[in-house]
């Protein structure tokens, strides 16, 4: 038996399109903010990755209708800081816990037999895997 059902399913993908939403908003204005030429060509990969985080959310809010769901407009609050380590900190640390929940969906997807929502979720998991290494790069990790 499945470890979720598909209005439980639904749910969890609607936290993950608010979080891309928050992604995108984050990613926007911490570029707009980091200071020093050290950081010149993370900003530009930041600019990138909030239009693929809005990728991300359109996928999703597709997914979700075609589920039958209503995809959601809400969504957690950005972090913001002033000191540029923390801000990519931050980015790394979303980019970690949005890794984490999309292994998980493609599980729950499998279970449910939704496999062409599970494909759609491994294309979002490795573009987030390559934002952490950007991240990481970016931090000397």
């Amino acid at each position: 038996m499945a470890s979720v059902t598909k209005e439980q399913l639904i749910g969890l993908l609607n936290k993950d399109l608010g979080l891309e939403y928050t992604a995108m908003v984050q990613y926007t204005q911490h570029q707009g903010v980091l200071k020093g030429a050290m950081y010149q060509s993370i900003q530009k990969e930041l600019a990138i990755h909030a239009q693929e985080e809005l990728q991300h959310a359109t996928t999703l809010a597709g997914q979700i209708d075609y589920l039958g769901g209503v995809p959601t407009v809400e969504m957690p609050s950005a972090k913001i800081s002033g000191d540029n380590v923390t801000m990519l900190q931050q980015d790394l640390d979303g980019e970690n816990d949005a890794i984490a929940r999309y292994i998980t969906r493609v599980k729950q997807a499998e279970e449910l037999n939704l496999y062409h929502l599970a494909q759609q979720l491994r294309n979002i998991l490795a573009v987030e895997q390559e934002h952490a290494m950007d991240l990481e790069q970016a931090l000397g990790k």
